[in-house]
C-alpha cells in the first residue's frame, strides 16, 4: 500500500517515464516526480513525507544514468521560482534548476567575469554546487561565496564554500540534502571580452566532444596527474561497443547510447572500460557520472 502524501502546491505525479528527461535517453521510471512549487512547498514536504520514501534532486540529467529499474522514491525538479536568477547584494545568485549555461550568459550581460567556463558544462546550478564542477580552466569554487540547501527534515542551512568542502568534482554535502540556490562573487569585466571568452569556450566544446548525441558528461574523473581519455585510448576502448552503447571515437571518456541502449548496457562497457584501462595502465578510473536507481531484474542475467 502506498504511503500517505502530504499535500503540496506544486505538481506530484505518480509513474513518470524518466528516460526522456535524462541526455542518454535511458531508464525506468519514477515512483514519484515533485515539482515544488517553492523553497517553502519543498521544506514543508520533506518535514512530513513518510521517512522511509527516498528524495532523490535530479537537474537536467546530463551527467546522470538512470537505472533501468527507475528509481523507488521522489524525484524533485527545480524550476520556476527554483531556477530564478538575479543580481542581490553584489552577488549573483542563481536558482538551483537554473542552467550552467543560463547563469553563465546572465554574467556576461552585466559585465561580470568569472563563470564564463560554465557555458560549456551542460548541468544545473544544484549538480554545480554538489560536485564542483568545471571545465575549460574554471570550477564552481572558484566564485563560490555560499549555498543554501535543505537537509532530509527539511530545515534550510547557508553554507560557506569552505564548509561545502568542495575538492575535484567533489562536496561533502550528505546525500539527501539538496541545493536551493547559489551565490557567486564576480569580476566586473569587458563585457564584449567576456562573450568571446564564452563563444571560445563554446567552439572548443563542439570541435572536441560528442555534441547533438545521447550521451552523458565527462564518465570518469581525471586521476592525479593524468586524463582519463587518454588512459582510454592507450587501452585501446575509444570506439567499443556493447549492443547500442559505445564508447566516443570523437571523446573517449564519453558514453553514447546509438539508439535504444540501455542503462545496464551503458553502465557494463563503463565498467568494461575501467578493468581495461586498470589491465593497461594500473590506474583503476573513478566514475564521475552518477548511476542511480534499481537494475531491471533482467538486468542480473543479461
Amino acid at each position: 500500500m502506498e504511503p500517505e502524501l502530504p499535500p503540496v502546491r506544486g505538481r506530484l505525479r505518480r509513474d513518470v517515464p524518466l528516460a526522456p528527461r535524462t541526455w542518454f535517453r535511458v531508464g525506468g521510471p519514477a515512483r514519484l516526480l515533485f515539482t515544488p512549487a517553492d523553497a517553502d512547498d519543498l521544506a514543508a514536504f520533506l518535514r512530513a513525507r513518510p521517512r522511509e520514501l527516498p528524495v532523490v534532486p535530479l537537474g537536467v540529467a546530463s551527467n546522470v544514468l538512470v537505472r533501468d529499474g527507475g528509481i523507488d522514491g521522489v524525484v524533485v525538479r527545480l524550476t520556476g521560482a527554483l531556477a530564478e536568477v538575479a543580481l542581490v547584494d553584489g552577488l549573483l545568485v542563481a536558482g538551483a534548476g537554473a542552467s550552467d549555461r543560463r547563469v553563465a550568459l546572465a554574467a556576461a550581460r552585466a559585465g561580470l567575469a568569472g563563470l564564463e567556463f560554465m557555458v560549456g558544462i551542460p548541468g544545473t546550478i544544484g549538480g554545480a554546487v554538489r560536485m564542483n564542477a568545471g571545465a575549460f580552466g574554471g570550477e564552481t569554487a572558484d566564485r563560490l561565496v555560499w549555498a543554501e540547501v535543505l537537509d532530509p527534515e527539511g530545515r534550510c542551512h547557508r553554507l560557506t564554500r569552505d564548509e561545502l568542502g568542495l575538492a575535484y568534482r567533489h562536496s561533502a554535502l550528505p546525500a539527501g540534502w539538496i541545493v536551493l540556490r547559489a551565490a557567486f562573487r564576480l569580476t566586473p569585466g569587458d563585457a564584449a571580452a567576456i562573450h568571446r571568452r564564452m563563444a571560445a569556450i563554446k567552439a572548443e566544446r563542439a570541435r572536441s566532444q560528442p555534441l547533438h548525441v545521447a550521451t552523458g558528461g565527462s564518465t570518469f574523473k581525471n586521476p592525479p596527474g593524468a586524463r582519463a581519455w587518454e588512459l582510454i585510448d592507450r587501452a585501446g576502448c575509444r570506439g567499443l561497443r556493447l549492443g547500442q552503447a559505445m564508447v566516443s571515437e570523437k571523446h573517449c571518456n564519453f558514453l553514447i547510447n546509438l539508439g535504444g541502449a540501455r542503462a545496464w548496457e551503458l553502465e557494463r562497457l563503463g565498467e568494461e572500460v575501467r578493468r581495461r584501462v586498470r589491465a593497461a595502465t594500473g590506474v583503476t578510473l573513478e566514475w564521475e557520472i552518477h548511476r542511480i536507481g534499481r537494475p531491471a531484474p533482467a538486468e542480473v542475467t543479461a
